[in-house]
């Protein structure tokens, strides 16, 4: 994460949900006149705002100043075209990206997209995955479409939109397995005036007006998931233990499609080695990455425990890892990994995690071999 990259938001959600209405909505908020939408075209997204004029160009300026354009290719490339539109003066220099997403488009491509190519994750981060669901719909669309399941699982704010089309019992049972297979993220109304704010993209690491990390709001770690499990207690499957000392965590799981995707965070209390912690990060992502569907983590090392690392992962893609200048005001200054696993044993995780922070022993004969020949992660520079 970085103050200097251009935030990338990601909204996606099931057909029909209503993702057209809420795009269009965020473009009327001023605060989007400096942004860039990038619509694939195979979307059933339309704008119905007025455009300046017809273009055969990738990119069309809106009435408003923001910027629209269709996915040509790759993802990749398209972010590639804004950089040199940017970097030649051909495009204004842009506050933020917003990617809208097919229906039924599995989020992790698009968001390995923005953080595994090395030219993109040095102009961009991505701020956020927003993922619309549809009252009406949604609980069979969950039961039926891994992706919209997923779609779910991963998103850093839900929005549930048509309330007024279905009834309480259905807008209940919905909320509650949303809040089921993500504790972790707010539900926010679709149909509120406020949903239409360009404030419902913000959801990274950096408070876009202070400029100042607010850990506590992109991580939406154990505190969160703690204060959700005292209010909703009859949605969660709710776990505690304390088997590696001074290492905590809180779960949520459930089953659905024969796959288990359970929610979970790890505290440490010590400043960790940055080797452990880089062997720790590889090993889960070149033998696990596929069911690693997202981690983020802020990390205190032992070589500047008061620069804390910022680490962020989807499957076996990570950003590059930025340090913060400092810890944010008030914090705890303690490790804090979020996960979000699918088929994966969380003690597993867990077991690794304390055997590279050294909760189980370490030293061993072959430790200084591993040394000598880390695995490392590309572009992970402590």
């Amino acid at each position: 994460m970085s103050q200097s990259r251009i935030p990338v938001s990601i909204l996606t959600g099931f057909l029909g949900a209503g993702k057209s209405t809420l795009l269009n909505r965020l473009l009327k908020d001023p605060e989007m006149k400096d942004a860039a939408v990038i619509i694939n075209e195979f979307g059933e997204v339309g704008i119905d705002h007025l455009l300046v004029e017809s273009s055969n160009d990738a990119v069309v300026e809106l009435s408003d100043g923001c910027l629209c354009c269709t996915v040509r290719g790759e993802l990749v490339d398209t972010l590639a075209e804004l950089i040199d539109g940017m970097q030649t003066g051909k495009i204004k220099p842009l506050s933020r990206v917003v990617i809208e997403t097919t229906g039924l488009a599995d989020p992790a491509p698009v968001m390995q997209s923005v953080m595994g190519h090395p030219s993109v994750a040095q102009h961009f981060d991505l701020d956020g995955v927003v993922t619309v669901v549809d009252a009406v719909n949604g609980l069979s669309t969950i039961d039926t479409y891994p992706e919209a399941y997923k779609q779910v699982a991963v998103a850093d704010r839900l929005i549930l939109t048509k309330k007024t089309l279905a009834d309480e019992a259905t807008t209940a049972a919905l909320t509650q397995r949303l809040r089921l297979l993500n504790p972790r993220a707010p539900i926010a109304d679709g149909d509120a005036q406020d949903a239409g704010s360009a404030a419902m993209l913000v959801n990274g690491l950096y408070d876009p007006a202070s400029k100042i990390a607010d850990v506590d709001r992109w991580l939406k770690d154990e505190m969160t998931a703690a204060g959700d499990h005292h209010h909703h207690h009859h949605d969660h499957h709710h776990g505690h233990d304390h088997h590696h000392g001074h290492d905590h965590h809180h779960a949520h799981d459930v089953n659905r499609h024969g796959a288990s995707i359970r929610s979970y965070s790890i505290l440490h209390d010590e400043p960790i080695d940055p080797m452990a912690i880089n062997m720790f990060i590889d090993l889960l992502r070149s033998t696990h990455g596929e069911k690693l569907l997202r981690m983020k983590a802020i990390v205190a090392l032992t070589d500047r425990p008061d620069k804390p690392l910022v680490l962020h992962g989807v499957q076996s893609i990570f950003h590059p890892p930025v340090r913060l200048p400092a810890w944010p005001e008030g914090s705890d200054r303690k490790t804090r990994l979020v996960l979000i696993t699918r088929d994966l044993s969380e003690n597993y995780v867990r077991d690794l995690f304390g055997a590279f922070t050294g909760k189980v022993a370490i030293d061993r004969p072959d430790r200084a071999a591993m040394m000598d020949n880390p695995l490392s992660i590309p572009g992970f520079k402590f």
